[in-house]
């Protein structure tokens, strides 16, 4: 059990990919600092943990916010002494065509909450994962390897997740810090459902087909064996992993399935 004992800081850990990862994690035996925003559901997060006879601690905090990144980096080395992994899951999305947007500031938070949140957050645990020859993770998306309409937001901000630790990566290789990017596709975490709309609130509406979306518990277990094992990369579905190689040599093909993949809820189209 590699994760045995390791301690475990996971972003966005109130819901979703971050709660189920808590779970499977803690039955790894790892010890777990839990952040996202929410108290409430951090609470009942370590509730469940706890249960399962794992150690963890709670912070509540803004992955936007430079000094809440600082503030869940000193919690762990309170607690714990050490970091072993930073998993940096916390993300928002957005369901909104770029040319409806008149308020910036949308675009300004999906990148401070899932690009800058990430760098802050590895920017003070990196001198402790040194120190462990521990593991970095990003959780980005098969939308940081596509463009996908109605989520320029979003897709912008895993492109630079994912140049952003493809570079550390290899500043790192001599420190035995490992670095793994994971690609989920749609996954049924409810972050689809509360995404932005072109007017900064939620959009209430979620056009993805569901028949193609992967189980949360699901994606959480590719994301543990990955880290686990110090992959590279995990593209967790075998069309994002075709998709690679499609780009290459039919790049308006991938276009044509990003926007089919959004596009099967008719009303969402029209814009009603």
């Amino acid at each position: 059990m590699p994760l045995k004992n390791n301690v475990v800081v996971i972003t966005g850990a109130s819901t979703g990919i971050g709660e189920e990862l808590a779970y499977q994690l803690a039955d790894e035996g790892a010890q777990l600092v839990l952040t996202a925003r929410r108290m409430s559901e951090l609470e009942r997060v370590a509730a469940n943990i706890k249960k399962r006879g794992a150690n963890v601690i709670i912070v509540s905090a803004d992955v936007a916010i430079e000094s809440d990144c600082k503030k869940i980096i000193d919690a762990a080395i309170t607690e714990f002494g050490r970091i072993d992994t930073l998993v940096n899951n916390a993300g928002m999305t957005m369901w909104a065509k770029f040319q409806d947007i008149h308020d910036m500031s949308i675009m300004e938070r999906i990148m401070q909450v899932n690009y800058m949140g990430a760098v802050y957050c590895t920017h003070y645990a990196l001198p402790h994962l040194k120190a462990t020859r521990g593991r970095i993770v990003g959780v980005a998306s098969l939308t940081g390897l596509v463009g996908v309409p109605t989520r320029t937001g979003y897709a912008a901000s895993k492109h630079a997740m994912r140049g952003f630790f493809d570079s550390l990566r290899i500043e790192l290789e001599e420190s035995g810090v490992s670095v793994t990017m994971v690609y989920p596709g749609f996954v049924a975490t409810g972050i689809r459902e509360n995404a932005t709309g072109a007017d900064g609130k939620p959009a209430l509406i979620d056009p993805v087909d569901q028949a193609g979306v992967m189980s949360v518990a699901e994606c959480a277990t590719l994301i543990v064996n990955a880290i686990a094992h110090r992959k590279r990369d995990e593209i967790m579905t075998l069309k994002g992993k075709l998709g690679q190689w499609l780009k290459l040599i039919a790049p308006s093909m991938i276009d044509g399935i990003a926007r089919k993949a959004v596009e099967g809820n008719k009303k969402f189209v029209e814009g009603k």
